[in-house]
């Protein structure tokens, strides 16, 4: 099994580094400044114990892979720009070819499934950071994250079983879940705080609490379930051990990476745009994602830095 990672970004980076470097065969395809750097210097990886570079296949496009039946798709791109990661995959990865999904949302799986007949999706809880070109940081350690996987919408394949053993050979805690889904609109839940953090620098307070409310009442009225607050507890336990890197503390989840890299676009488009969504549907008010969409969107859009407003700023536009 090789593994082709579509996003080498914060946690493509960690995934394709630590797969590379427990024995796998890995080729990531990455972009712009941060492709020259892995291809001229390899790619740093930094954590709490040790930093190492990687000397990891790396290319600019799927053309230029020499594609095989075994080969696996790890997408870890943001949600907005999966379409287009479809698209250039389309033509080139073999039919039979395995997608995987280790991103936040759940639009990603359905989108892939257009093209590809199999597709998993992961539920990720891997605390990552990538600022500067050919460098990743992972904030957990000894192990790294919590990559369970399953085949979307449901069931565990044998390959699901074979992707989660390496995952689990790689400093990575995964296990195989028949019920993929529901711990992915868990995550969905947790991820709707994220223009909080990116907007305010905060990552809890009454908007997160507002806006995590909506999207589980939006949640129940559609009838898609989700794992619970304590499962999600449960399953984490003290598996991630979060500690700063080089004396510095993670300062901000992808949303807020987003921001501070001045990429122009952010995804929460597919997060509290999936609950404002589903509240059109459904006939539902859902203001406080509403908002956190929208401002999010022109922050990134204006190339704002992250830490632009105060909560109270965000809570008097709700009025």
């Amino acid at each position: 099994m090789r593994f082709i990672v579509y996003g080498a970004g914060a946690i493509g980076g960690v995934l394709g580094a630590r797969l590379h470097g427990h024995g796998h065969e890995v080729v990531l395809i990455a972009r712009g400044a941060h492709l020259d750097a892995i291809r001229t210097s390899g790619l740093r990886i930094e954590s709490p114990r040790a930093a190492e570079v990687v000397a990891v296949a790396a290319v600019g496009h799927p053309s230029e892979i020499a594609w095989r039946a075994d080969d696996v798709v790890l997408l870890a791109t943001k949600t907005h720009h999966t379409g287009a990661a479809l698209e250039a995959l389309a033509p080139h990865a073999p039919s039979e070819c395995e997608i995987v999904s280790a991103q936040n949302g759940v639009a990603n799986e359905r989108l892939a499934l257009r093209r590809f007949a199999r597709v998993c999706g992961v539920a990720v809880m891997c605390p990552a950071l990538h600022l500067a070109p050919g460098v990743v940081q992972a904030y957990s350690d000894p192990v790294t994250g919590i990559l369970d996987i399953g085949c979307w919408p449901e069931g565990v394949s044998q390959t699901a079983r074979t992707i989660a053993a390496a995952f689990e050979r790689s400093t990575f805690a995964s296990q195989p879940r028949p019920d993929i889904a529901r711990w992915k609109y868990r995550k969905l839940v947790m991820n709707l705080g994220n223009a909080v953090q990116a907007l305010c620098s905060s990552s809890g307070g009454e908007l997160v609490k507002r806006a995590q409310a909506e999207g589980e009442a939006c949640l129940r009225a559609a009838g898609i379930d989700f794992v619970s607050e304590a499962e999600d507890r449960e399953r984490r336990g003290d598996i991630l051990r979060i500690q700063p890197i080089a004396g510095r503390k993670r300062p901000g989840g992808s949303t807020w990476q987003s921001l501070a890299r001045a990429s122009g676009s952010v995804e929460t488009d597919y997060l509290n745009g999936e609950i404002v969504l589903l509240g059109r549907q459904l006939g539902m008010s859902t203001p406080v994602n509403a908002l956190l969409q929208r401002v999010a969107g022109e922050a990134a859009r204006a190339g704002r830095m992250p830490g632009g407003f105060s909560e109270e700023e965000l809570l008097r536009l709700l009025g």
